[in-house]
């Protein structure tokens, strides 16, 4: 990149003295300059392209820059070479930067557990050490060291990281645990399963690892017009150098000059510049709109999205429980149930005590002072209220066919029946219809939570619902909607999506709560989580991909008119020159249009 930024600051500075009418020699200083710091790196490329009997764009962009600086268009050779310099550049940080991500998720699994021996006795060792068949213990407030089994006690476990469920999830003898989760307030002994190669963790590194592997493969085609592209060129102009000369009796002098002609007019710089402009002008516009685009190819690959697949928990909704319904028994009314609950859940620090005592607060209830509170792992709270004893627990079955159901008892005598569910975004409805009716297919849930709690599609007006799925699980969707001709764009937020994000056609992350490797990962960030510009997204990407293929048409008519001119008769070279920029300027004018603030909002 710095080198890319050195070449354009040079570039423009000897522009500025060219157009203010300084001496040749000064200008041309600088443009040679530009041509050095901005050229050396595709230059070296392209000669290791051509030592592996390979021919690139690299290559003939240099042979193309020195041939108009051999001539004396050196603006036009110095204007190519900082294109390529730009681009190349950006590919590079976004290529690094989501594998130092990638690395950085292993730290979600802990360096050390508490390894249980065979009499009983506990050691600390390295996460890395475990091996299926170990025991490790695993104390409240502690991240699970490796996949496995819980052989002992009973404790609720934080997994939102790994499947965006909301709410912790209980976990007693029998039930699976996953690496990195996080312990809450119970003591779990648990069997390893799976050694550290190929815990949960360490397959979302790889799926995101092979996915990316994946996409990037999609750019074989565009490698193979390249290098046909370019063994044309450099046939076709040596073809122009020689049959005038043999068959024509053309001098060298003339032949040279009608070739380096032929290789300004034929050089790809105003059909790069027809794809660009359009594109990073996109780009700028989605970017004063909080939605940060990737790369250029991502944004004209927006525009073809057939199917969007929603996450759930940190997208659709804010990933915070909310009441939503109070059921009375015993003759009470809901304000006494509400309150007796939020006396007891009042010490608590879990996600459906914090909802309850919001919900009270809210309704301005009074709620009562409550003594001898105790934590029951993986069920509830209880405590004495009044002089009676209050518990809240949460059904046997965790959720109903509306959410998560918690039940209070005074003295083992049912009170009622509070219903909560992860509580949804404002603009999540409005945002999924529009998104639909643009796109002219339903939409698509993905979710870790189990069945009953997606039922926040029925809110938002989703069509499939895939739920209870793993990282692993939301690719084998992802990926079999793709194998079916969809082209998928995912929306999520968490670690548990990247691989799907990465899978998918598009990948959108959600940037105020979305995780560093979901950001990483996902083609485009939408920096202030507003789901609505999903559509608009869409829709410029689209009106770009038409700017696109008139550009492309502007700019192939114009190049074959001045090359057809140059091979039939004698094509001025001021002409030329005049010609090739004249579709340079007119495809970037073109492209530019796309700036204004009416792009983005029809």
């Amino acid at each position: 990149m710095r080198w890319a930024l050195a070449a354009l600051a040079l570039f423009l500075l000897g522009w500025s003295f060219q157009l203010a009418g300084a001496p040749a020699p000064l200008w041309w200083t600088l443009y040679l300059a530009c041509y050095a710091t901005g050229g050396w790196e595709p230059a070296l490329a392209g000669l290791r392209a051509l030592r592996e009997k390979t021919l690139d764009v690299d290559l003939l962009m240099i042979v193309a820059a020195l041939a108009a600086a051999s001539i004396g268009q050196i603006f036009d050779g110095a204007l190519l070479i900082v294109i390529f310099a730009t681009s190349g550049a950006l590919e590079v940080i976004v290529t690094r930067r989501t594998a130092d991500s990638v690395d950085s998720l292993l730290n979600l699994a802990p360096e050390q557990a508490t390894l249980v021996e065979e009499d009983g006795a506990t050691r600390t060792v390295s996460s890395r050490e475990l091996e299926p068949g170990h025991r490790v213990l695993v104390r409240p407030g502690e991240r699970v060291g490796g996949d496995g089994t819980v052989i002992d006690g009973t404790s609720e476990v934080d997994q939102q990281a790994i499947t965006g469920e909301s709410v912790p999830v209980v976990r007693e003898v029998g039930d699976e645990v996953l690496s990195g989760t996080v312990n809450g307030t119970g003591t779990l002994t648990v069997r390893i399963t799976r050694p550290a190669s190929e815990s949960v963790i360490a397959r979302i590194v790889a799926l995101v690892e092979e996915a990316s592997e994946t996409k990037a493969g999609t750019q074989l085609f565009i490698e193979k017009v390249e290098q046909t592209y370019s063994f044309g060129v450099v046939i076709a102009t040596l073809l122009v150098l020689t049959v005038p000369m043999m068959f024509f009796a053309h001098t060298f002098e003339e032949a040279l000059l009608r070739a380096i002609v032929f290789m300004i007019v034929a050089s790809p710089c105003a059909v790069v510049l027809s794809t660009m402009p359009p594109l990073l002008a996109s780009i700028a516009n989605a970017g004063r709109h909080g939605v940060l685009v990737k790369s250029a190819t991502v944004m004209e690959t927006l525009g073809r999205t057939t199917l969007v697949a929603y996450d759930k928990t940190g997208t659709l909704t804010e990933g915070v429980p909310e009441v939503i319904a109070v059921a009375p028994a015993g003759g009470r009314d809901e304000d006494e149930v509400l309150a007796l609950a939020a006396a007891v859940e009042h010490y608590s620090e879990h996600p459906l005590g914090r909802a309850i005592v919001g919900q009270a607060g809210e309704r301005g209830l009074p709620v009562p002072e409550a003594s001898e509170f105790r934590a029951l792992p993986g069920r509830g709270v209880t405590g004495r209220v009044q002089g009676r004893v209050v518990t809240v627990e949460r059904a046997d079955a965790a959720s109903t066919a509306t959410g998560t159901l918690v039940h209070v008892r005074v003295d083992q005598d049912t009170a009622g029946e509070i219903t909560l569910v992860d509580r949804l975004r404002p603009d999540a409805p409005a945002a999924v219809e529009a998104a639909v009716e643009t796109i002219g297919a339903p939409a698509v849930l993905l979710t870790g939570d189990n069945a009953s709690a997606a039922e926040v599609a029925g809110r938002t007006g989703m069509g499939t619902v895939y739920h209870s799925l793993l990282p692993q699980d939301k690719v084998a969707v992802v990926t079999d909607l793709e194998a079916h001709g969809e082209r998928v764009m995912v929306v999520g937020d968490g670690i548990n999506d990247a691989p799907a994000l990465a899978a998918a056609s598009t990948g959108v992350a959600m940037g105020r709560r979305g995780s560093d490797l979901a950001l990483d990962t996902a083609d485009v960030i939408i920096v202030r989580d507003e789901l609505g510009a999903v559509p608009h997204l869409v829709r410029l990407s689209r009106r770009a991909r038409r700017y696109v293929i008139a550009n492309l048409a502007i700019a192939g008519t114009v190049i074959a008119a001045l090359v057809v001119w140059d091979l039939v008769g004698t094509l001025p070279l001021a002409l030329a020159v005049a010609g090739h920029e004249g579709s340079t300027v007119l495809v970037a004018l073109n492209g530019a249009r796309l700036l204004r603030r009416s792009a983005w909002e029809r």
